[in-house]
């Protein structure tokens, strides 16, 4: 399976076009100020601008889950805590804020994003090889410090998405250690597995996408059906990372619950994921609405290396499933 090509300096070539692929590395200016735009376009750009950050902390006993997510007009932070154990959420905390309050994040893969209001503050704080994601609400307290020295070949994707251009990086198997904090007990980070996710892009209205990711020592994927097509599926493997072709979701939209069967259109990935218990958000502001099911549970099955054949299993890795309705 040939290397994926390095990643380019910036999200737009100099004649403005945006400078789709799929990529390893990390895009290093990630701004669509040069992009080529009508009049139209340029005067609807930061309507149409959504950032966000998301973390997973994988444990054989939990699943814990942040995201800071910037879409222009608003903006909003989440974190919960799944006991795998209890098969519930046990702690779960969000906020939501006006245009330019309460929120920052710059324009770097895995760098700073953080979302405060009196009484909630979500936060990734970048320092070298260290990204610190800290939670401080009623409701969860997190304090986790991702390592980044030793972090497998990075994701990395421009693609037209379903308006004009998206990124994203994507990366996992990383160490973390910390602890989180809630009215359940306290829950030891020090053997979870991370993984991570920046997004920047010019996105619809209305988007949709099915989504599934699971990350533990050396092994990982990331397969999504929607806004992105097959642009983002990838699977990590023995430090190496290969794309598979698009991804198929069977599961009962009425039952999330039960179990899903994931699969790549090239047989490179068949999967089972195992529903143990969910995350549900529903929410209509009247100009923005989002319909949102974040299954947790755990993934079997195999996944096919391209250039030897190899079936390798998957047995018992903790991972997360989503389908996702968004106007914004």
């Amino acid at each position: 399976m040939p290397t994926l090509p390095s990643a380019p300096l910036r999200l737009t070539a100099p004649d403005g076009r945006a400078a789709f692929g799929v990529y390893q590395g990390i895009v290093p200016e990630l701004s669509w100020r040069t992009l080529a735009l009508t009049p139209l376009q340029r005067l609807s750009r930061k309507l149409h601008h959504k950032r966000w950050q998301y973390a997973a902390l994988a444990h054989d006993d939990f699943l814990i889950a942040a995201a800071v997510v910037d879409v222009g007009w608003n903006s909003t932070a989440f974190a919960y805590l799944f006991d795998r154990k209890q098969g519930k959420v046990v702690a779960a905390a969000n906020a939501n804020g006006l245009p330019g309050i309460g929120v920052s994040m710059a324009d770097r893969a895995f760098g700073d994003a953080r979302f405060r209001l009196p009484g909630k503050r979500f936060a990734f704080a970048r320092a070298g090889d260290v990204l610190r994601l800290s939670v401080a609400c009623r409701e969860l307290s997190l304090d986790a410090e991702i390592d980044l020295s030793a972090m497998p070949p990075v994701l990395a994707v421009v693609a037209p998405a379903n308006y004009l251009a998206h990124s994203t990086h994507k990366s996992g198997g990383l160490p973390a250690r910390g602890e989180a904090r809630c009215a359940a007990g306290r829950y030891d980070l020090s053997a979870a597995t991370a993984s991570l996710d920046y997004s920047n892009g010019l996105l619809a209205r209305e988007t949709r996408w099915r989504w599934a990711s699971a990350h533990g020592a050396g092994i990982g994927f990331n397969l999504q059906q929607g806004y992105m097509g097959r642009e983002e599926n990838a699977v990590w493997l023995g430090g190496r990372l290969w794309r598979v072709g698009a991804a198929t979701f069977d599961y009962q939209t009425e039952n999330p619950l039960a179990p899903w069967r994931i699969r790549s259109d090239d047989g490179m990935v068949d999967l089972t994921f195992t529903p143990e218990g969910a995350r549900r958000e529903d929410k209509n502001l009247i100009i923005a609405a989002s319909r949102y099911v974040q299954p947790v549970g755990r993934f079997d099955g195999e996944l096919i290396d391209p250039d030897s054949g190899t079936r390798h299993a998957v047995r018992a890795l903790a991972g997360v499933t989503e389908d996702h309705v968004s106007r914004w």
